[in-house]
């Protein structure tokens, strides 16, 4: 046998699946990350799954995407599971990791479905199945016979998934306002709260505005999620001590406008709003520096960013 040959046709080879790969690498980001709501976990997943194609036997697969795709949807909703167990030990408030969607507003998707941060936090009540159905159809756009190949289900069996994962997501969601019209409440929530303005942040609210702070224990984070135009308004009125000497840079994070929190030139958070025609229902601040990663951020800040504490804005993170 021609050794140089065989090695030739090896290199070919492993060269084809790296550009296979590479092409569906957004698509199955996408996926993990909406099934699991997690920059992190789904980077993971997504690295696992290369390492299973690199030592699959590769010719055996007819149709590479369609494979790539069921194994990082079948991964995820194995790790759902687990990922479940550890919330229960959070501190606090949980909320999704934020994704940066500047440059890919709809995260490797048809649509830009099953992204934005109410959406996520809906999701997490659906079954694994129920939640990787509705990813696929929804944002991904697959037919049910697609689906149910993933799901090693049937068709009909996956349109009931998705029909109860649709009711669900309907029943409990308001309609959300333009990408515009949230950006435009976000600031004027900042120019309010800055002042502690609680007339004008009870006009902005809704009546039953939610306010959410993801700190996992972090001393001075609230652990309990604050519900009511007036009780949200009193609790950022007692907080207007919070932004004295503090920068703000925006950024698009799950499609919305949100800012980063800076002091100092460290970063200790993250702040965005979900509104809809009754103006804003959640206030969502990320004060767990851990789960700000690179994929959180535009290049131009992730280079660059230190991590502070909301509490101690001149100390550095660990």
């Amino acid at each position: 046998m021609d050794t140089t040959k065989a090695e030739t046709g090896s290199t070919d080879d492993l060269e084809q699946a790296v550009a296979v790969f590479t092409s569906v690498r957004p698509q199955l980001f996408g996926i993990a990350y909406r099934m699991l709501s997690s920059v992190t976990e789904a980077e993971d997943l997504v690295q696992d799954v290369w390492l299973r194609w690199q030592t699959y036997d590769r010719s055996s697969v007819d149709n590479p995407p369609a494979f790539l795709t069921a194994t990082t949807t079948r991964l995820a909703i194995n790790l759902l599971q687990s990922a479940r167990v550890r919330r229960e030990t959070y501190i606090g408030p949980w909320l999704p990791e934020p994704v940066d969607t500047s440059t890919d507003p709809y995260l490797g998707a048809e649509r830009g479905e099953a992204l934005e941060y109410a959406a996520l936090l809906l999701m997490e009540k659906l079954t694994p199945n129920e939640r990787a159905a509705y990813v696929l159809r929804e944002a991904f756009d697959y037919s049910y016979g697609e689906i149910a190949d993933v799901l090693t289900s049937t068709e009909p069996a996956v349109r009931q998934l998705v029909s109860r994962a649709r009711k669900h997501m309907t029943s409990e969601r308001k309609t959300p306002v333009t990408a515009a019209r949230q950006k435009e409440l976000l600031t004027s929530f900042l120019t309010a709260a800055k002042t502690g303005d609680m007339a004008v942040l009870e006009k902005l609210f809704a009546g039953d505005v939610a306010n959410v702070s993801d700190g996992n224990g972090r001393h001075r984070v609230a652990r309990k999620v604050i519900v009511g135009a007036l009780p949200v308004a009193k609790f950022l009125h007692a907080m207007v001590w919070f932004w004295d000497g503090v920068e703000l840079d925006w950024v698009t994070t799950n499609g919305l406008a949100t800012v980063v929190i800076r002091q100092g030139g460290l970063t200790f958070g993250m702040l965005t709003i979900s509104a809809s025609t009754d103006g804003i229902d959640q206030v969502l601040w990320m004060l767990n520096t851990e789960k700000i990663t690179d994929r959180s951020l535009p290049a131009r800040l992730a280079a660059e960013t230190r991590f502070g504490d909301v509490t101690k804005p001149g100390s550095t993170r660990s």
